[in-house]
C-alpha cells in the first residue's frame, strides 16, 4: 500500500509538470463549443484550441483532485490555478496565500517560499478552518469602502487573516504579530484588541471590524502595501467596546504589564478580558471610583423540538446557569425569541423534521412561524444531546474549561399557566407594539423603570403558579395598608454581582451598595409590618433566582456579610481619610496622587502604607520648602527694568511631579545673597524618558529623591488598598448564591410597591382568585369570572368619566357582536389584560373582580399578511388561531377578535362556526367578536355559550354607539357613518347605501338594532419625581440628641393635632373622630403607597435642628422635591394623615404658630399668617374610603 501511494503521488507531480510545459492561451473559453447534431449554425473550434482547452480543462480536475488528495500539495495547487486564471480561482480563496501567486520553480517537493508561508500562516490547521470560513463571511458583510478596501488585502490562510508578503505582515517567532496570532487561536471568533503602549490596536479581519463598526480610521491611511491595521486611544476602549457588542461581536483584550522593563525589551502581554453583548469589560474597575452601566445580560439560546413540543434552552455564561422550557408551542417560543436579546442563537436538528415528516423546515404547517422569525437572523445548527451539546457550545464560545459546571434553574411548567403567546403579547402591549398601549408602562409610575420593570414584565409573560401568584397578591394587599416609612430598595443586577465578584473588581462604590442591600433586608426583617411583606416575597424570589434560602439563614448571613464589609470599607466620615495639604504644594498635586485611593477602606487594615505616604508627603514638603522656597523669596523681592523675574512652585500634571516654575531668575552678579544657594542647586527637569522638559522647569536632587519617595509610598498604599479590595471579593465569592438572592428580592420588593402606588393612584384594585381544578372538567365546572365596572387599562383614575365601565359576569363562552367602533376590540383587550393581572397577583383595572387562575390566556386579534412567508393575512390568521384552539383547555381564556374576516363570507362563517362550536365543547371562558351575522343562522350545537353585544342608540335621528356590554345580538355594523367620519366622499358612501339597499331587498334580509351606553379616550400619567441614589450605609442609628429632638417634635405635634381635631369634632366639623398617627420616615426612605390621594400635614427635621412646616396631598412627590435641595438628603419627617385638605391647611397654620413657643425654631414662620380654611361637614365614609 505504501509503494503504491508513492508511486502515485510521482505521476500525479510528474503529470502537473507536463500540464504545466503546454503553451497557454488566455483567450480562449474555458470549456469548447460543440455543435449539435443537425450542425446548427456552430462551429467546433480549431484543434489547436481544442487540445489547450482540454489541457486547461484537466489543470482544474487536476489541481482540485491534488487539494482533495493531499494538503501537502495546496501551494502547487494554487500556483497552477492562479497562473490561469489570477482573478477568478476555481479553490476557496480560504485556503491560500499571496505570496503563493508569484510564479516559483516547481519540483517533486514543496517550494521552500510555500514551506516558510505555511509555517507563519499556519495554513493546513483544520481546527482553524470553520473560524476562518465565519470570518470571511464577516468581511463579505463590510460595506463601507475604507473597510471594503482593507479587505482586499486579507488572505484566508490564518485566523489573523495577514499576508505575510504586505509590509508589517511578518508572521515570525517573537513579533507581536505571532503573539497576537498565539492569542487570536485562543478565541478565535473574538474582535482582538492589543494594548500597545497609548493605543489598542487591532490588525487583519479585527481591523477592518474596527473600521466597519466603531468608526475608526485605518493607521497609515489605505496603503496598499501594508496590512490593515486600526485601533483606538486608551480613553475611547469604552466607546469601542460598546460599538462592537452592540453589532453582535465579541471583544478579546490584552493587556501590557505595567512597570519598567529593559532597553529594546518586549513587554509581556495577558488576556485581561473579555466583552460579550450584555456583558462589559470590567478590568480596571476595583481602581476607579465610578461605576459602570451593566446591560441586560444576552444568553446563548437553543431551541429543540420533540413529541412535547418546543423546547427553550437559555444559558447565561455571566451567571453560570441554565433554563430548559420544554413542552412550548411554536408561538410561545417566538415570543421568548423577540423579547430576548441573545448572544448567539443555535437551532437543534431535530427542528429540520416538520409535522409533515419532510425535512425541508418551514415548508408545511408547524414550524413555520419559527421559520420565519430565525431565517434572517445569523444561526447555527448542532447535533446530539440538546442541553449536553449547547453546554459544550458555550465553553467553547467563552473559552471556559469543560469541568465548568452551569447550575439548572429551570422553573417547572406544572400547574404554571402558559407562557404568553406571541399575538397575546403584541395585542395588550406586554411587546411594545406601535399604536398598542403598554400594558407594563401603566402598572409601575415614571420613575420606578429598570429592574422592576424588566420583573413586571417577565411576569406578565411568564404568570407564575397559583401558590406564588397568591403570595405576590398578599404582598400587595399588606403594602397598600402599612403606615410605616419604607427603604429606597437598592436594585443591583444579579450578572454584575457575580462578573464583579468573580473577576475581583469590585470598588468600594459597589460594595457601600451591596451593604445597601444587605442593611435593607435586616431593616425589613426588623419592621412587623415589612417583614410580613419579605416573608411572602421569599417565594417569588425563589423562582426568579432558583435557589431556596432559609428567612433565618437569609438575615443571619446578610449581617455577617453587611458586619464584613462594613469592617474593611471606609463608609465615609473618617478623619484619617482626608488627602495630605502642604502650604507650598499645589493642592491639586496631592488630590491626584492620593483621590485614587484613600477613602476607600478603614485605614486600621494599610496603616504601614498609610504611614509611609504621610512620613513621605511631609518630607516632600520639607525638601519644597528648603530648595524652592527661598528662590521664590528672591524673586519676588528683586526687581528688574528689563522685565521682572518670575518662579513658583507647579504642579506638572503630565508629569505627576511638583518642580520649580520661573524664569530669568539668575542673578546678574553673584552676591553670597539669600536664595543665590538654592539657584545654583536647581538643575533642569526631565520627564521618565530622560527628557528635558522644558526651559522653564528646574527641580533639585532632594526635591527628586523626596519625589519618588513620595510616588513608591502612594503605589505602594494603592497596592495594599487594591489587595483589601479584591481579597474582601474572593471573600464574597463563596456567598454568591445569597447576595443574588437578596438583590432579586429588593428588586421584586421595589417593583410591588411601585405597583400598588401606582394602581391606588389609578383606582385600581386586588381580585379575588382561586385556582382551578387540574380534573377540570365541563360537566364538574363551576369556573366564572366577575370584572365589575371594569375599564381599559390605559385609563386612569383621572378620566375615568370619559369611559363607560362595564360589568362583565362570565360564567361561559361569549358571541360578541356590535358596531364598528363600538368598543368590541377595547373590551377584548381589557378583559384579557385584567385576567392576566389577576393571575399574576396584581392590581386589575376594575371596581372589583373574581378571576380564576386560567391555566393559558389567549388573544388573536388582527392579521397581516407575511410576504417573506408566502402566506396571506387569512393564512396567517387560521395558523394563530389553529393554536388557540388546539391548546384551549376547560381552563383557558380565548379572546379572538373579528374571527374569519380575512376570507370570503359565506365559507369563513362557516369556518367560525365550525370554531366556536370547538371551543363550547371545551367549555372553556372566552369571547369571540364577529361581524358574521349569518352565524346566527347556522344549525350550531352550542351548549356553553351567550350572546353579548356592544349597544348603540338612536340620537337626533343618528345612530351612535354606546359603548355598554348587553345581552342580544346586534346586526348594526354603522359601516357608513363610520366611512363618512374617517372622510371617505360623500358620493362613495351615497352610493354604497344604494347598493345596500338593493342587496337587502334582493335577499329580503332583516336586520334588528340592540340599542344600548359612551366613550373611552387616552390619559395622561402623571409622573414622579426621579431620587437620586446614594452610596452610604443610610441605616446608622441616629446620634442621641437627634432622636431626642424628633422625640420632642412627635410628642408636641401629637398633642397639638389631637386637640384641634377633636375640637373640630365637637364643633361638627368633621362627622367622625379621627386617630392620630404620627409615623416617621427616616433617611433615605420614603413614604408607603397608602398616602397616595390622601392629605397630609408634615414636619421636616433638619440637620441644623430647625423644623419645616407643611401639608400636601402628595407626600411622595413633596418630598422628593425637599430632598433635592441642598443639605436636605438626609432629613427625617414625620407625617400624619388627616381627613381632608381644608383639615390639613389648619393643622399646618396652628403648628406654625404655636411650635415657636414651645421652643423649637422653624425656617417657615411667615406661612404662619394664613387664615382658616373654610371647612366643608366631611363623611365617615370619605374618611373610610381613605
Amino acid at each position: 500500500m505504501g509503494k503504491r501511494d508513492t508511486s502515485s503521488a510521482i505521476t500525479t507531480s510528474a503529470f502537473c509538470l507536463l500540464l504545466l510545459a503546454l503553451p497557454q492561451n488566455p483567450t480562449l473559453p474555458l470549456s469548447l463549443r460543440v455543435a449539435s447534431r443537425r450542425g446548427g449554425g456552430k462551429t467546433l473550434a480549431p484543434p489547436r484550441a481544442r487540445v489547450r482547452a482540454v489541457a486547461v480543462a484537466m489543470q482544474r480536475l487536476l489541481a482540485s483532485s491534488i487539494v482533495a488528495a493531499t494538503p501537502r500539495w495546496l501551494p502547487l495547487a494554487d500556483s497552477i490555478l492562479r497562473r490561469r486564471h489570477p482573478r477568478r480561482s476555481p479553490l476557496p480563496v480560504l485556503l491560500f496565500n499571496r505570496s503563493w501567486s508569484k510564479p516559483r520553480k516547481v519540483s517533486g517537493r514543496v517550494s521552500m517560499a510555500s514551506i516558510k508561508a505555511n509555517k507563519q500562516g499556519n495554513l493546513c490547521n483544520e481546527g482553524m478552518l470553520s473560524h476562518i470560513m465565519w470570518w470571511k463571511e464577516r468581511m463579505e458583510s463590510c460595506r463601507k469602502p475604507s473597510s471594503v478596501q482593507l479587505t482586499q488585502r486579507l488572505v484566508y490562510s490564518n485566523i489573523l487573516g495577514l499576508d505575510p508578503s504586505l509590509r508589517n505582515g511578518s508572521l515570525k517567532d517573537g513579533t507581536l504579530n505571532m503573539e497576537m496570532l498565539q492569542f487570536k487561536s485562543k478565541f478565535p471568533r473574538e474582535v482582538l484588541l492589543c494594548r500597545v503602549g497609548e493605543f489598542y490596536e487591532a490588525i487583519g479581519f479585527d481591523a477592518c471590524i474596527l473600521v466597519e463598526h466603531a468608526g475608526l480610521n485605518p493607521f497609515g491611511g489605505l496603503r496598499s502595501d501594508s496590512i490593515p491595521k486600526a485601533g483606538c486611544p486608551i480613553m475611547n476602549l469604552r466607546q469601542t467596546l460598546d460599538d462592537l457588542t452592540r453589532c453582535g461581536y465579541s471583544v478579546c483584550i490584552v493587556e501590557e504589564i505595567q512597570g519598567p522593563t529593559q532597553a529594546r525589551a518586549r513587554k509581556g502581554r495577558f488576556i485581561s478580558g473579555h466583552a460579550h453583548p450584555g456583558s462589559p469589560y470590567v478590568f480596571g474597575l476595583a481602581e476607579v471610583d465610578h461605576d459602570l452601566e451593566f446591560p441586560d445580560p444576552m444568553p446563548v439560546v437553543g431551541i429543540s423540538h420533540s413529541a412535547k413540543g418546543y423546547c427553550l434552552i437559555s444559558v447565561l455564561e455571566t451567571m453560570k446557569t441554565y433554563s430548559a422550557e420544554e413542552g412550548l408551542t411554536e408561538e410561545a417560543v417566538v415570543t421568548k425569541l423577540r423579547i430576548c436579546r441573545y448572544h448567539h442563537l443555535y437551532l437543534h436538528s431535530s427542528l429540520r423534521n416538520n409535522s409533515s415528516g419532510t425535512s425541508r423546515w418551514g415548508e408545511f404547517g408547524e414550524g413555520g412561524l419559527l421559520w420565519g422569525e430565525c431565517s434572517g437572523k445569523s444561526f447555527d445548527w448542532f447535533d446530539g444531546s440538546p442541553i449536553e451539546d449547547l453546554l459544550c457550545k458555550v465553553r467553547e464560545i467563552y473559552g471556559l474549561d469543560e469541568k465548568t459546571i452551569f447550575r439548572n434553574v429551570t422553573i417547572s411548567l406544572e400547574g404554571r399557566p402558559q407562557p404568553l403567546y406571541l399575538g397575546t403579547a403584541t395585542q395588550i402591549g406586554v411587546i411594545p407594539t406601535e399604536g398598542i398601549p403598554s400594558l407594563p408602562k401603566m402598572l409601575l409610575p415614571p420613575n420606578c423603570g429598570g429592574l422592576p420593570s424588566m420583573y413586571i414584565r417577565d411576569l406578565l409573560l411568564n404568570p407564575p403558579s397559583f401558590d406564588v401568584a397568591s403570595a405576590i397578591q398578599d404582598a400587595c394587599r399588606l403594602i397598600g395598608s402599612i403606615n410605616c416609612s419604607i427603604p429606597e430598595f437598592t436594585c443591583i443586577p444579579s450578572a454584575k454581582l457575580v462578573k464583579l465578584l468573580e473577576s475581583k473588581e469590585v470598588n468600594h462604590i459597589e460594595f457601600c451598595r451591596i451593604k445597601n442591600v444587605l442593611d435593607e433586608i435586616m431593616l425589613m426583617n426588623g419592621n412587623a409590618e415589612l417583614s410580613a411583606i419579605q416573608e411572602k416575597l421569599l417565594e417569588p424570589a425563589s423562582v426568579v433566582t432558583g435557589l431556596k434560602v432559609d428567612a433565618d439563614i437569609l438575615i443571619k448571613e446578610c449581617r455577617l456579610i453587611s458586619q464584613r464589609i462594613g469592617e474593611v470599607i471606609s463608609l465615609g466620615g473618617e478623619i484619617d481619610q482626608a488627602i495630605t495639604s502642604s502650604e507650598y504644594i499645589p493642592k491639586e498635586f496631592f488630590n491626584d496622587m492620593e483621590s485614587s485611593w484613600k477613602g476607600r477602606v478603614k485605614r486600621v487594615h494599610a496603616e504601614e502604607e498609610f504611614a509611609n505616604v504621610d512620613a513621605a508627603a511631609k518630607a516632600l514638603s520639607t525638601a519644597v520648602t528648603e530648595d524652592f522656597l527661598p528662590v521664590i523669596v528672591r524673586v519676588k523681592s528683586v526687581m528688574s527694568s528689563h522685565g521682572g523675574s518670575k518662579g513658583e512652585i507647579s504642579y506638572a500634571k503630565e508629569h505627576e511631579a511638583v518642580w520649580f516654575k520661573g524664569r530669568r531668575f539668575t542673578p546678574n552678579v553673584w552676591a553670597d545673597t539669600p536664595g543665590e544657594q538654592q539657584i545654583k542647586q536647581l538643575k533642569p527637569a526631565i520627564d521618565s524618558k530622560g527628557r528635558k522638559v522644558g526651559e522653564e522647569w528646574f527641580t533639585t536632587a532632594k526635591v527628586e529623591t523626596a519625589l519618588s519617595r513620595y510616588h513608591e509610598a502612594c503605589d505602594s498604599a494603592k497596592g495594599k488598598v487594591l489587595e483589601l479590595l479584591r481579597g474582601l471579593s474572593s471573600e464574597l465569592q463563596e456567598k454568591i448564591n445569597i447576595l443574588v438572592f437578596c438583590s432579586t428580592l429588593l428588586i421584586i420588593t421595589k417593583a410591588l410597591f411601585g405597583h400598588v402606588s401606582e394602581g391606588l393612584r389609578r383606582g385600581w384594585v386586588l381580585p379575588a382568585i382561586y385556582p382551578l381544578s387540574k380534573d377540570y372538567s365541563v360537566e364538574e365546572s363551576s369556573s366564572e369570572m366577575d370584572l365589575l365596572k371594569l375599564f381599559p387599562y390605559w385609563l386612569d383614575d383621572t378620566n375615568q368619566g370619559n369611559a363607560i365601565l362595564n360589568d362583565v359576569n362570565m360564567r361561559s363562552l361569549f358571541i360578541l357582536t356590535g358596531p364598528n367602533g363600538g368598543g368590541k376590540s377595547s373590551m377584548l383587550r381589557s378583559v384579557c389584560a385584567a385576567a392576566l393581572l389577576g393571575i399574576c397577583g396584581l392590581m386589575v383595572p376594575a371596581g372589583s373582580a373574581v378571576i380564576p387562575h386560567f391555566d393559558s390566556i389567549m388573544l388573536h386579534m388582527k392579521a397581516y399578511d407575511s410576504p417573506a412567508d408566502g402566506k396571506s393575512s387569512f393564512q396567517i390568521e387560521m395558523s394563530e388561531i389553529r393554536s388557540l384552539v388546539t391548546r384551549a383547555t376547560g381552563r383557558s381564556l380565548v379572546l379572538i377578535d373579528e374571527i374569519c374576516r380575512g376570507t370570503e363570507t359565506a365559507k369563513g362563517t362557516c369556518i367560525a362556526g365550525s370554531i366556536i362550536e370547538r371551543l363550547d365543547d371545551v367549555g372553556c371562558l372566552g369571547i369571540i367578536s364577529t361581524h358574521l351575522h349569518g352565524i346566527f343562522d347556522l344549525p350550531l350545537l352550542l351548549n356553553n355559550t351567550d350572546f353579548k353585544a356592544m349597544g348603540s342608540e338612536v340620537v337626533n335621528g343618528c345612530i351612535q354607539p354606546t359603548w355598554r356590554l348587553t345581552d342580544g345580538i346586534c346586526r348594526e355594523s354603522l359601516a357608513f357613518e363610520t366611512a363618512r367620519k374617517e372622510g371617505m366622499p360623500d358620493l362613495i358612501v351615497k352610493r354604497a347605501e344604494e347598493l345596500y339597499l338593493t342587496m337587502s331587498r334582493s335577499n329580503r334580509q332583516t336586520s334588528s338594532t340592540v340599542h344600548h351606553g359612551p366613550s373611552v379616550v387616552n390619559s395622561n400619567v402623571n409622573g414622579l419625581v426621579d431620587m437620586p441614589d446614594g452610596l452610604g450605609n443610610g441605616l446608622e442609628l441616629m446620634s442621641g440628641a437627634f432622636a431626642l429632638l424628633q422625640k420632642d417634635v412627635e410628642s408636641i405635634v401629637t398633642a397639638i393635632c389631637k386637640d384641634k381635631l377633636l375640637d373640630l369634632y365637637n364643633k361638627r366639623s368633621i362627622s367622625e373622630p379621627v386617630e392620630v398617627v404620627c409615623v416617621t420616615v427616616g433617611a433615605r426612605h420614603q413614604p408607603p403607597p397608602s398616602t397616595v390621594g390622601r392629605s397630609s400635614i408634615y414636619i421636616i427635621i433638619r440637620r441644623d435642628n430647625k423644623l419645616y412646616v407643611g401639608q400636601t396631598d402628595d407626600l411622595l412627590g413633596r418630598l422628593r422635591s425637599h430632598r433635592l435641595k441642598e443639605g436636605m438628603q438626609d432629613a427625617t419627617i414625620l407625617y400624619i394623615v388627616v381627613p381632608g385638605k381644608s383639615v390639613a391647611c389648619q393643622l399646618e397654620t396652628l403648628l406654625i404658630n404655636q411650635l415657636p413657643s414651645k421652643g423649637f425654631k422653624l425656617t417657615n414662620k411667615a406661612d404662619g399668617k394664613h387664615r382658616n380654611f373654610g371647612m366643608p361637614v366631611i363623611s365617615g365614609e370619605a374618611i373610610a374610603a381613605h
